[in-house]
């Protein structure tokens, strides 16, 4: 029989097994999905799944950089302890190298280290360190230079934030670098005006101008202020237009073409960034318990 994606996918979202080990045990069970998860079960890959459920969202970013080629990579576990265990951090380095040969996240959860793939190491590190875990984001930055930064750095390259800058020019004085932490504090939606969503400006520039009506000024006054409030707006989410920390007198940009170079894109990975985490006050986690 046929293992098709889907069936795939429905294991996975069945069981929590890596999407190597659904694979495999379809196709041992020539695609019965029932045996399937027994199959699973009787590798000893059901302590993982049992885990699955629960919400990974500490971790590390680690950040690699070769040439003109940068990756980061973030990869989640359930606490912040097993983000300084050194056996969880040699792991997530070892995926971030292994991220500079593949294109995309499901790439690299295919991809092998020492003849296993990524996906069958991180289900085995489950069942090791008995915590959720999971590889969640993949980004990559090219350019004639890349710089990368980590913040909050719990072992080299990698840290709960993680950021890649490409520069046009040579970076003799380190700009590249500073920018970087400037990414890590400032948390740009985009490099400049050009490149943020549209929705997103004009979603903005609606309620600004509802703010504005608010105030009872004529509309051709209002158009004015609109034309003010949006490039303050611009000035406080695109990387090019915001204050540069190290001097706030100079724009990014301006700051840049002093250094004699040209910021061409970034990246910035934040661990846990997006996720929701459900919380339980004390009372309830035992009632749960004791169920």
């Amino acid at each position: 029989m046929a293992i098709t994606a889907s069936m795939v996918k429905a294991l996975r979202d069945t069981t929590g097994a890596g999407m190597m080990d659904s694979k495999k045990a379809l196709t041992e069970t020539d695609g019965n999905m029932d045996a399937a998860i027994d199959w699973l079960r009787t590798k000893g890959l059901a302590k993982a799944a049992k885990k699955s459920g629960r919400t990974a969202a500490e971790g590390l970013v680690a950040v690699c950089v070769e040439g003109g080629k940068g990756v980061a990579v973030e990869v989640n576990s359930e606490t912040d302890f097993v983000g300084k265990n050194a056996e969880f951090q040699e792991m997530v380095a070892s995926f971030a190298n292994a991220a500079m040969g593949v294109d995309d996240i499901e790439a690299l959860q295919s991809a092998e280290i020492d003849g296993k793939a990524i996906s069958e190491i991180l289900t085995d590190k489950i069942a090791k360190i008995g915590e959720n875990m999971s590889v969640r984001r993949m980004s990559t930055l090219n350019g004639d230079t890349v710089v990368s930064y980590v913040h909050n750095a719990a072992a080299a390259d990698m840290g709960s934030i993680g950021v890649l800058v490409a520069l046009k020019g040579n970076d003799d004085s380190g700009f590249g670098r500073m920018v970087a932490m400037h990414i890590a504090a400032a948390n740009p939606a985009s490099l400049s005006e050009a490149d943020l969503d549209a929705a997103v400006v004009a979603k903005e520039k609606a309620v600004q101008i509802e703010i504005a009506r608010e105030s009872g000024k004529p509309e051709q006054v209002i158009e004015k202020m609109i034309v003010g409030r949006m490039k303050k707006y611009m000035s406080e989410v695109t990387l090019l237009g915001q204050s540069y920390v190290v001097n706030p007198d100079l724009t990014v940009e301006a700051a840049a073409k002093e250094a004699g170079v040209e910021i061409t894109g970034f990246v910035r990975l934040e661990v846990g960034e997006g996720i929701e985490v459900e919380t339980e006050d004390f009372a309830a986690e035992v009632a749960k318990m004791n169920k």
